[in-house]
């Protein structure tokens, strides 16, 4: 009897898997091209820990080794001081501390945090202008980073070169959902200007590409929940274990007493 109910319990729970709806954008009109103007895109603002890569250029070669090299510290010695190690890249950077600042040489304290990279190329240049003639200044972020976790093939940690990635590029590097995770329900989770938030994602439907969330930010935490038939299966596979256990724990006192 009991084990009948096994494979009635395996077959529905099958059964409910197979209609559950695993496709991306199933809303999606049956059209051979669909086009849609891109709205969402958005520039991530530079926030707290942050490591920037910032190059400065102009026509006076002196002042070039001045402003990139920390005030004409070689880089181990400037890494004791104003600018940080990213590992994973190798790369010296800023690190924006907890109030928004960097210390950069001659310029010094000067806040960047709050900014996007274009309001940030703008400021300095601005105070750079006080310094030398017609410079030009490059930012990118060092540590650009978004994390990808739950019912995913490899879950991970993944550094984005590009500083451009979406959700489901994100998924992608994370090999994808597995059959267990809510594709309707999928949680956001991000930190910035000292406030954090949660929010849920449909990729069921196509109205995801036009959410302000479609594109990540660095430190984004993408976290796919697994569906009740994932719950399920680990309950009865707890249960299996104990079971086994029990058996094996029961054979073993009773051989032990019989010799």
């Amino acid at each position: 009897m009991k084990k009948n109910l096994f494979y009635l319990l395996s077959l529905f729970t099958l059964f409910s898997c197979n209609n559950r709806n695993l496709a991306y954008f199933s809303d999606l009109p049956e059209a051979t091209v669909y086009k849609e103007n891109i709205t969402n895109a958005s520039e991530p603002s530079i926030q707290s820990n942050d490591i920037l890569g910032i190059t400065v250029s102009s026509s006076n070669a002196e002042s070039n080794v001045l402003f990139n090299t920390a005030g004409g510290k070689s880089v181990g010695q400037a890494l004791a001081g104003s600018m940080t190690y990213d590992q994973n890249t190798g790369d010296a950077g800023y690190l924006v501390d907890p109030n928004g600042y960097i210390d950069f040489p001659v310029l010094g304290r000067i806040k960047l945090g709050g900014l996007t990279k274009q309001e940030a190329k703008a400021k300095m240049i601005g105070e750079l202008n006080k310094y030398v003639k017609d410079p030009a200044v490059n930012i990118r972020f060092l540590n650009f980073r978004v994390t990808v976790i739950g019912e995913v093939k490899n879950p991970s940690t993944f550094t984005i070169p590009s500083e451009k990635i979406n959700v489901l590029e994100a998924l992608g590097l994370a090999g994808d959902m597995t059959p267990y995770g809510k594709r309707d329900n999928v949680l956001l989770i991000r930190e910035e200007k000292g406030e954090r938030s949660l929010t849920r994602i449909n990729l069921n439907s196509k109205e995801v590409l036009n959410s302000p969330n479609f594109y990540l930010h660095q430190n984004d935490v993408v976290y796919v929940e697994p569906n009740s038939n994932k719950a399920a299966q680990a309950t009865n596979n707890t249960r299996y274990l104990t079971l086994a256990l029990t058996i094996i724990s029961a054979t073993s006192l009773i051989i032990y007493r019989l010799f």
